[in-house]
């Protein structure tokens, strides 16, 4: 530790927490953990597979299938480190830098998780739209592009947090409230001055959330497209196409408000419940996308079992 003056002591290492009042059983909490870990991998690890190995399948709404898919890996690698050495090991100790570098990688992926999401749903519209002229708009070139334009933004848009957490002072405080780093919750532990912190990180929020705004106004599009069918039962067609999306919204972004209203506007805040929602976040998405888009999905279900050798 570095002396700062004859009353502070910089602090050297973190320390994060895992579920409180639960520790005494955290190796057995780490089983179900692991377990969804490994789902989570394999199933994302999969679907790249599938998807980059088969021909029929080397088309614009799989390829964002794919992008989704290699943003869920890159959220739960991140994560996985401090996860098990908590739930495993017991060893909750971290120092700055691999926090800073942490809290870089979970939140770059987020964004892009965030960002593939708002690109699907523009996809679906344009598939529901103009169904006939879909390929010709979205090439493969066009898509590869979208991709690599959302990816340099989420780098570039998450690059600054770990240096202007660096620059902060840490001297009283060394006791984080999640299983990993997060920026809001490592910035509050500064006995410095993180005015900076607070609103660039309030910014990289905003923009997260104006994903989510574009998606909810894609569909409100969508559903008056389909509304103009006249067939019913091309408008049900129509809708299904949507349902792995949906689904992929909504277990991605429902924790993340939930977790953001507890941090901005509950007074009384349960330490337990904040915890839970943050480890569903990094859990829960990378698990369950695989698992959507394999039922929902009718050509990646019959792909991924016939590389199975099952019918």
């Amino acid at each position: 530790m570095h002396i700062l003056n004859s009353s502070e002591i910089e602090i050297t290492t973190f320390f994060l927490i895992g579920i409180p009042g639960l520790e005494h059983i955290h190796f057995w909490l780490s089983i179900p953990i692991c377990l969804m870990y490994l789902v989570a991998i394999l199933g994302n690890c999969t679907i790249l597979f599938v998807i980059g190995t088969e021909p029929s399948l080397h088309a614009p709404m799989y390829y964002f299938l794919s992008m989704l898919a290699a943003s869920d890996l890159g959220l739960s690698l991140s994560s996985l480190p401090t996860m098990l050495r908590i739930f495993v090991f017991n060893a909750t100790g971290i120092s700055p830098n691999a926090c800073f570098a942490q809290e870089f990688f979970i939140h770059g992926f987020t964004d892009m998780e965030s960002s593939v999401l708002l690109i699907m749903s523009f996809d679906r519209f344009l598939a529901i739209r103009n169904p006939l002229r879909y390929n010709s708009i979205l090439t493969s070139a066009r898509v590869a592009k979208t991709g690599l334009v959302f990816f340099i933004k989420s780098i570039l848009l998450v690059l600054p947090l770990p240096f202007t957490l660096k620059r902060l002072t840490f001297c009283r405080k060394s006791l984080l409230s999640h299983s990993y780093c997060f920026h809001q919750d490592v910035m509050k532990l500064a006995c410095s001055d993180n005015t900076v912190n607070f609103f660039y990180g309030f910014f990289v929020a905003l923009c997260m959330m104006s994903d989510s705004l574009f998606i909810a106004v894609s569909y409100v599009f969508i559903l008056k497209t389909v509304m103009g069918i006249g067939s019913h039962k091309e408008r049900l067609k129509a809708l299904n196409t949507c349902v792995s999306h949906i689904c992929a919204v909504l277990i991605f972004y429902l924790p993340i408000i939930a977790l953001a209203s507890m941090h901005r506007f509950s007074k009384h805040k349960s330490p337990m419940a904040m915890i839970l929602t943050a480890d569903i976040f990094l859990l829960v998405p990378p698990l369950m996308n695989p698992i959507v888009y394999c039922v929902k999905t009718r050509q990646i279900r019959q792909k991924v079992l016939s590389k199975l050798g099952l019918k």
